[in-house]
């Protein structure tokens, strides 16, 4: 079975990753943006926007304490808003603002610059490997289900 190679190519890949990607990314958060507030960002993105706190705490596997916290800081920083559902106050749904988009559109433009240096020393043909590559990751992620969802489901069947 190729499980045994999948996980060994993983386990490889991590440190890798984390020292010429995730490290270098780390650093740039600015702006009082944290990486998990950053994350937030992206998941209420790949979201539609728009989440209740129960949904977004679930995807970004956080303790509702430390959720409550983050979106309070992602409201003072206006990236947030709290939407109360008309039908339910008790319902409570986290979107995104313009000043969210402005923020990330800046962010991959500007900041991300991070990259270039590990990008630079690759060669056009290398380049051109890992922009596939990482599509194609990204292709087979978005298609496996989120763990979130399958434990919604199973609450729901209950």
């Amino acid at each position: 079975m190729e499980y045994l190679k999948i996980q060994e190519l993983l386990l490889e890949l991590l440190p890798q990753w984390n020292y010429k990607i995730a490290k270098p990314f780390k650093q740039l958060q600015d702006e009082g943006v944290s990486l998990e507030m950053y994350y937030c960002i992206k998941t209420l993105q790949w979201g539609g926007g728009m989440m209740t706190m129960s949904e977004l705490g679930r995807y970004t596997k956080m303790p509702k304490q430390q959720m409550t916290k983050m979106v309070n800081r992602l409201v003072e920083l206006e990236f947030v808003k709290r939407v109360y559902e008309p039908s339910d106050r008790r319902i409570i749904k986290i979107k995104l603002t313009d000043t969210a988009q402005n923020y990330l559109d800046h962010f991959v433009e500007h900041d991300a610059s991070c990259f270039r240096p590990l990008l630079d020393t690759m060669s056009g043909e290398d380049i051109a490997i890992f922009q596939k590559s990482l599509e194609q990751l990204l292709d087979v992620f978005s298609r496996l289900p989120c763990e979130c969802e399958e434990e919604k489901h199973s609450d729901e069947e209950q």
